[in-house]
């Protein structure tokens, strides 16, 4: 086993200090689950009859049986979703092969899926990231019914993965394994879709031009190709033990997706309660699997949206981590891919470059990655260094091959996508931590050239995305400019992303600006080269120092040393403090509206409180 990086040490070593006392709280819970036995012994008989009155005959004398594994199938199948479509005929896969190892398997509920590449720039977009919590809170409630001994997840994209895992980690007694459908094919490059955006923003080409490039882009069924946050999703769960080996960029409707989601139900099975290899999901997500988790996304210059999203659901694990942990291992992570935002691959070139078996390999010989972790697989991270296949047999015919795990290519099979620890594309990884006067920020260096990370110059105020685009249009922004969007944090709106302004932004850059986005809201995982300081915290709603700027306030944005702050004078700097503005924060949109009307309730409900206790 290679010796752990001394960085990547200490800092697993802080974070299970900070989580003692909570990861010991979460632990215990799971192991008062375990001796309360397999689930169905508590129920009651009226419970265990509505669980399978609707179950085929076979199934229900197993079910009624209490000895053998049941099986639940969480799920965010819907058609409209590219890359969810395949999941509508995965359940039928996956209890015919749990049946084939003597389980069952149960269809436990849906969640909702809703496509962040139809919503952005939309009203929608503002329940985005509320969604995480909803989908999170379906996934308990289908897991809650209690007759069940392990689950799978199917879902891939943005808030969906996520939310599934916070839910499933609420169960964390029960081993979970989860199931990807896998990328559409590759269509029009992710390159020359964004240059028609920007011609599009520059009113060079209509509307008709903008939909075929886009339908040309997003063509079938299937995660969109390039590495943004869905596809972020799948790298990380494979590298925390929770995929199948080599799962995640298996195209969908293909033998080999087919074959791969079979044994999930047949591998998950093993994993129960009722027999000698019980691995809950509460166990696998540790300390050293958090870290791993930071650790591959930051080699791949994975999606932003994940320094929200881990630390939610390591919270849920009770294991806290912060951005200073991203920040302090961003600085010792090489960058070995270069996936569109990060370059113009996508990532079915990413896969056959050598995929996740070649990176894990590469990250775990560099002492990178912890090994000594539980997986889905069994112990140790070691078995994710092979990538699946359909090994040929001899036989009768129909029996003509099996799955099986073989190891990678000793060499990436392409290093303008994906390259070794010892020839990276950059010595230190793709998201920094930027800090100052203005607050704490993310900034993406790796979507950034080097000569575009810092930028000093006058801010601009917006509080809506569509006020930029207005001003934009109307040549008012055509300058050295930070463009600063405030307001759109979690508690204003939901914390949209802010993806629609890329193209205009892009623009301005291109025509030799010195242009930069300062915000408390989101940008997509797909956004890139315009260097933005998103997720500022605290948010101008809470207080944040964003709601002080003013028109013309002097920014910097420091994307190399990791600054982000209003050259204002002091005096007049602290004097704001009594003067902030009020947002129209129930003016229009989705999330204005549902968040402001959560304060009234708040506030209503801290009256009442503060009257009731006089």
């Amino acid at each position: 086993m290679t010796t752990i990086h001394p960085t990547v040490e200490r800092v697993t070593r802080r974070v299970q200090e900070r989580s003692a006392a909570t990861r010991r709280d979460y632990l215990a819970r799971i192991a008062q689950w375990k001796q309360q036995g397999p689930a169905r012994t508590g129920v009651s008989c009226t419970n265990l009859a509505h669980a399978m009155a609707a179950a085929p005959v076979n199934d229900k004398l197993a079910i009624r049986a209490q000895r053998v594994p049941n099986i639940a199938i969480v799920s965010a199948y819907n058609d409209m979703l590219s890359a969810h479509q395949p999941l509508g005929e995965f359940p039928e896969i996956l209890k015919r092969a749990a049946r084939e190892v003597g389980a069952t398997a149960q269809f436990a509920g849906g969640v909702p899926a809703m496509c962040d590449g139809v919503t952005q720039g939309q009203p929608g977009m503002e329940l985005s990231l509320w969604s995480r919590d909803v989908i999170a809170q379906a996934t308990a409630i289908a897991l809650s019914h209690a007759v069940f001994d392990a689950a799978l997840m199917l879902g891939i994209c943005d808030k969906i993965v996520p939310g599934l895992l916070i839910g499933s980690l609420a169960f964390g007694h029960l081993p979970v394994i989860f199931v990807p459908g896998g990328p559409m094919t590759s269509g029009l490059g992710n390159d020359e879709k964004a240059k028609t955006r920007m011609l599009y923003a520059e009113g060079k080409v209509g509307r008709e031009e903008l939909l075929q490039a886009e339908m040309a882009s997003y063509h079938g069924a299937g995660t969109c190709t390039f590495y943004g946050t869905a596809n972020s999703n799948q790298m990380l769960m494979e590298v925390m033990g929770l995929h199948l080996p080599g799962t995640a960029f298996v195209n969908p409707h293909t033998p080999l997706r087919e074959a791969l989601t079979a044994e999930a139900a047949r591998r998950v099975v093993g994993l129960t309660a009722l027999g000698a290899n019980y691995t809950p999901i509460g166990e696998i997500v540790d300390e050293r699997a958090i870290v791993n988790a930071i650790v591959g996304l930051l080699a791949t210059g994975g999606s932003t949206n994940h320094t929200l999203h881990l630390v939610a659901a390591a919270r849920m694990a009770g294991v806290q981590i912060d951005w200073s942990d991203f920040d302090e291992l961003s600085g010792i992570t090489p960058l070995l891919t270069r996936m569109y935002p990060n370059g113009k691959a996508d990532v079915n070139h990413f896969h056959a470059a050598g995929g996740m078996g070649f990176l894990i390999r590469e990250l775990l010989d560099a002492g990178l990655l912890h090994e000594d972790v539980k997986t889905v697989m069994g112990p140790g991270l070691r078995t994710y260094t092979q990538e699946p296949w359909l090994e040929p047999l001899g036989g009768a015919p129909g029996n003509t091959s099996r799955l099986a795990w073989r190891a990678p290519a000793a060499r990436s099979a392409d290093t303008n996508v994906l390259r070794g620890a010892a020839e990276p594309f950059d010595a230190h990884a793709g998201v920094r931590l930027l800090q100052g006067n203005l607050g704490r920020a993310i900034f993406k260096a790796s979507a950034v050239k080097p000569e575009h990370r810092v930028v000093t110059a006058p801010a601009r105020i917006f509080e809506a995305q569509d006020d930029v685009v207005a001003a934009f249009r109307a040549g008012e922004l055509h300058r050295d400019v930070v463009v600063v969007v405030r307001f759109q944090g979690p508690r204003a709106n939901g914390m949209p992303e802010l993806h629609k302004l890329t193209p205009s932004l892009s623009v301005l850059q291109d025509a030799g600006h010195r242009v930069a986005l300062v915000t408390d809201g989101r940008m997509s995982g797909a956004s890139g080269k315009v260097p933005s300081a998103i997720h500022v915290s605290p948010e101008a709603l809470a207080g944040g120092a964003l709601a002080k700027l003013r028109d013309g306030d002097i920014v910097h944005v420091d994307g190399e040393a990791g600054v982000l702050e209003a050259r204002v004078d002091a005096t007049d700097w602290a004097a704001r403090d009594d003067a902030l503005p009020e947002p129209g924060v129930a003016e229009h949109g989705m999330g204005r509206e549902l968040f402001a009307s959560n304060r009234r309730i708040a506030l209503a409900a801290e009256k009442g409180a503060i009257s009731w206790a006089g």
